[in-house]
């Protein structure tokens, strides 16, 4: 009898041992958002033209080369690398809202490795991932600044399933607002700085109670634009924008992941990190490249690595001839 009881002792130490050890691991983690820091830089709060049609192919590399904790202390070294690409279009028409020209942007996209969070497995093949739909895009243009205001969301339209190891999407519908400005410095608009923030709020994931926190965003950069002049030296070819580019992540309010009865509220994490960037547009084929570099630093309660972003597109005039 008394072994007996022994033996259950043991289960019960056993079990609670499990439970503690998950509640830690858990208390841990941190939840990731569909914003795509990175897909913004150089004259961030500058909508595109009036009356065209941008149709881009974005490839997004980054690759996580440590995580660190809530004192911002390396304790892993992860062998991650997560990848974005599709086909997206952006258009910006004459219409008129409150003095701003009206666009908007989609994007169909599919991803690898998809990183649902700082401790889940995110080894995943190519496929299908969330749908990026901005109905609303506002731009107004001025002498000195431009300015942007936007909605956007994210649509669950990738697959995913609690704990599944080939999810590539996140599972929940995200509403994302933003506002920011491009300021020019001189007459010619050719040296700018830009600021783009962005507010992200996030559903519950796909039957779960599990909710991820609210993130908060900034990203821009600090430019000068160069008019490449054709042989002639009578009008330019192309448009060569290069400089430094920066984004900064918070997260605002903490997760919320149900463990039975208890509730877990991990701390926010966040990270800052800075890069460059070089773009070219080409005259004569209406066609635009673009790189961008950016390095993380100060990350607490997530990855750190590097982020790359390389942009292809192809700019259609819908200007009445």
């Amino acid at each position: 009898m008394k072994a007996k009881n022994t033996n259950s002792k043991k289960v019960l130490q056993s079990a609670l041992t499990m439970i503690v050890l998950f509640v830690s691991f858990i208390g841990n983690a941190q939840l990731k958002g569909g914003h795509i820091l990175g897909a913004m830089g150089l004259q961030s709060g500058t909508q595109a033209p009036e009356n065209t049609l941008s149709v881009y192919i974005p490839a997004y590399i980054y690759t996580a080369n440590c995580l660190r904790n809530g004192d911002g202390d390396k304790i892993g070294n992860p062998d991650l690398t997560m990848f974005i690409t599709g086909v997206g279009a952006n258009y910006v028409s004459d219409f008129k809202i409150l003095g701003a020209n009206y666009g908007a942007t989609i994007l169909l996209a599919g991803a690898s490795n998809t990183i649902q969070g700082s401790y889940i497995d995110s080894k995943s093949n190519f496929a299908f991932t969330d749908m990026y739909v901005q109905p609303i895009q506002l731009g107004w243009h001025n002498k000195k600044a431009d300015f942007v205001f936007s909605y956007q969301m994210y649509i669950p339209t990738g697959k995913y399933e609690l704990g599944g190891s080939e999810n590539s999407g996140l599972g929940m519908f995200m509403n994302e607002i933003s506002a920011g400005t491009t300021l020019f410095f001189n007459d010619k608009k050719t040296f700018h700085f830009s600021a783009l923030a962005a507010y992200e709020i996030n559903g519950k994931k796909k039957d779960t109670d599990i909710k991820t926190g609210d993130i908060f965003s900034l990203e821009g950069g600090l430019g000068k634009t160069f008019y490449c002049m054709n042989a002639e030296k009578t009008a330019p070819k192309g448009i060569l924008n290069a400089g430094l580019i920066y984004y900064l992540q918070y997260k605002v309010s903490d997760d919320k992941i149900p463990v039975g009865s208890i509730i877990i509220e991990p701390d926010k994490d966040h990270v800052t990190a800075l890069g460059a960037e070089v773009n070219y547009f080409h005259i004569g084929s209406m066609t635009q490249a673009g790189f961008r570099w950016v390095s993380e630093l100060g990350a607490v309660n997530r990855f750190q690595g590097n982020t790359f972003f390389i942009t292809l597109a192809h700019v259609f005039s819908l200007k009445k001839k």
